[in-house]
C-alpha cells in the first residue's frame, strides 16, 4: 500500500493567493500615497526640553513639511519613559501615532521588573536618528572646577552632595552610579521626569551636580550658567575643547551616551514606515540640519530600520549587564 501524497495547490489557488498579496501591496502603496490625511502624533516619553524632545521638534518640523502634513509632538513623561512608550506601543498601527524615544527604550527592560512593551516585538523601527554624550555638570557657585575636585569634595563631605538626572535608569543616571562606584564616593540621586527639569534643578541650586545628555545642557555651558567637568563620549566634543573625556581623566572604558530612535507601532503599514524612514534620513543628512543638530549637542547617525534594530538587539543585554553590576535591583 503506497502512502498518499498531499495534493499540490491548484494553479487557480496559486493565482488567487498571488492576487491577494498583490492587492495587499497595492493597498499599502495607496495608503502611503495618500499619507498623511490628518495630523501625525509623535509621542516623546519625557518632559519638554530634554534631548529627545529637542530632536523630535527639529525633525518633526521638517518631516511635516516634507510629507505635506502636520507633525504634533506630544510629551507623555513618567515612569522613566515607560508611560509614553507604553502608550505608543498600544496605539493604532496606522502610521498616525509614532514614537521618538531615547536610550530608556533599551535600558528599561533591565531596570524594571515589568514594562508595558516588548522592545523587540511591539515596534517597527523607522530610523536611528542620533546620539549625544552625557556630561557631568556642576553649578559654578559650588567652587568645583574639575572631576578631581568633585571627588575630593564628595569624599570629604559624604552627605553633602546630590545629583540630578533625567530619571531612574536613564543613561545619565547610570553614568552617575558608575561614577560613584569608580570614584568611591557618595552622592544622593535625585531623579526628575526628563532632562529639562533636571537642568532646571541644578540651575536653581536644588541639586549641586547633574548628569545629563549634552543637548539640553549645551546652551547653559556656553553661557557659563553651568560648568561641564567632563563628557562621557569617546572624544572631546568639537565646540567644548576644554572639557575632557572621562577616559582622559583615567576612568577606563567610561563611555555613556544617549541615543534617539524613531519607531512606529508593530504592524504599521510597511510602505508608511519606508516613507517615514526615507524622509527622515534625507532630512538628517541635509548639511544645514546636520550642523544645527551638532551645534545642539547631537552626533547625527541617520541610519535606517536595520541600524535601529541592531542597536536595540545590542543594547538591551548591554544595559541589563551594567545595571546588574551596579547593584540596581529591578523595580
Amino acid at each position: 500500500m503506497t502512502g498518499s501524497r498531499p495534493a499540490s495547490p491548484s494553479r487557480r489557488a496559486i493565482l488567487k493567493a498571488g492576487g491577494v498579496l498583490a492587492v495587499a501591496g497595492l493597498a499599502g502603496e495607496a495608503r502611503a500615497a495618500g499619507y498623511p490625511e490628518r495630523p501625525i502624533k509623535v509621542i516623546v516619553p519625557f518632559a519638554p526640553g530634554g534631548p529627545t524632545d529637542i530632536m523630535a521638534r527639529i525633525l518633526g518640523t521638517h518631516l511635516g513639511e516634507a510629507l505635506g502634513g502636520t507633525i504634533v509632538v506630544e510629551n507623555r513623561p513618567g515612569g522613566g519613559g515607560n508611560i509614553g512608550i507604553g502608550i505608543a506601543a498600544h496605539a493604532d498601527a496606522d502610521g498616525y501615532t509614532l514614537l521618538i524615544t531615547s536610550s530608556a527604550y533599551v535600558v528599561n527592560p533591565g531596570l524594571c521588573a515589568k514594562i508595558p512593551y516588548d522592545p523587540a516585538k511591539d515596534f517597527a523601527p523607522i530610523a536611528e536618528l542620533g546620539t549625544s554624550p552625557n556630561v557631568i555638570l556642576v553649578n559654578p557657585k559650588l567652587g568645583i572646577n574639575s572631576v578631581a575636585d568633585l571627588v575630593a569634595r564628595a569624599r570629604a563631605n559624604p552627605d553633602e552632595l546630590n545629583y540630578a538626572s533625567p530619571g531612574l535608569g536613564t543613561t545619565p543616571h547610570l553614568a552617575g552610579e558608575l561614577f560613584k562606584i569608580t570614584g568611591q564616593i557618595q552622592m544622593a540621586h535625585v531623579p526628575f521626569s526628563g532632562a529639562g527639569p533636571a537642568i532646571q534643578a541644578i540651575l536653581s541650586g536644588t541639586t549641586q551636580v547633574a548628569f545629563a545628555a549634552l543637548p539640553p545642557a549645551h546652551p547653559h555651558i556656553e553661557s557659563g550658567a553651568l560648568k561641564a567637568l567632563a563628557v562621557t563620549g569617546t572624544y572631546r566634543w568639537f565646540d567644548l575643547p576644554d572639557v575632557p573625556t572621562m577616559i582622559e581623566l583615567g576612568y577606563k572604558d567610561f563611555v555613556s551616551d544617549t541615543f534617539q530612535g524613531f519607531l512606529a507601532p508593530a504592524n504599521a503599514p510597511s510602505s508608511i514606515v519606508a516613507l517615514l524612514s526615507a524622509k527622515s534620513i534625507a532630512i538628517l543628512k541635509t548639511p544645514k540640519i546636520t550642523e544645527q543638530l551638532r551645534n545642539d549637542g547631537f552626533e547625527v547617525l541617520a541610519n535606517g530600520p536595520d541600524g535601529m534594530r541592531k542597536r536595540i538587539a545590542d543594547e538591551v543585554p548591554k544595559w541589563r549587564d551594567i545595571i546588574a553590576k551596579a547593584g540596581i535591583k529591578p523595580v
